[in-house]
């Protein structure tokens, strides 16, 4: 078994709506961001390439590449995942945290489970996302961005079919 951890954050800047979760959701600024800024995709990302030890987002989709301006975050997600997948690994469960005083999330929540579940080719009941704010504490509680967690575990494919790993 494997955990990872993720964490990313964005400014808001610019016209609405964002991102999250590889759901649009109405917001009257944008995030600012060299991909399209999805924050809860971005850290998901992170996490799953840690949890194998395949360095971070940066790494693999640099903020300098011409190639990922604009990108669709949900294909980044799948192309990590993927790599994750070919080191032997698939997931059991990914827990989200999205942090902001705006947008609420709990009207996007379930919409949110289902696509993450569908870019990851996973259940529903694998996926998990919170929504929770800082108290109007900090950047997050000021409303000048978003910040977002995300934890997962993986587990070996052989651990799956019932073979030990010693």
């Amino acid at each position: 078994m494997r955990v990872g951890q993720g964490f990313d954050v964005h400014k808001f800047g610019g016209e609405g709506p964002i991102r999250l979760a590889g759901v649009t959701v109405p917001h009257d600024q944008g995030l600012l961001a060299h991909s399209d800024g999805d924050v809860a995709l971005h850290a998901l990302i992170d996490a799953l390439l840690g949890a194998v030890g395949l360095g971070d987002i940066g790494h693999w989709f640099p903020d300098n590449d011409p190639d990922f301006a604009g990108a669709d975050s949900g294909e980044l997600l799948q192309t990590a995942y993927h790599a994750v997948q070919k080191q032997g690994f698939e997931l059991v469960n990914a827990d989200l945290t999205i942090i902001c005083e705006r947008p609420k999330i709990g009207p996007y929540r379930e919409h949110m489970r289902a696509r993450v579940a569908e870019l990851l080719s996973a259940d529903i009941a694998q996926v998990n996302i919170k929504g929770t704010t800082t108290e109007r504490l900090g950047f997050t509680g000021r409303g000048e961005g978003i910040a977002s967690m995300a934890v997962v575990l993986l587990v070996s494919r052989t651990d799956q079919k019932g073979s030990r790993h010693e």
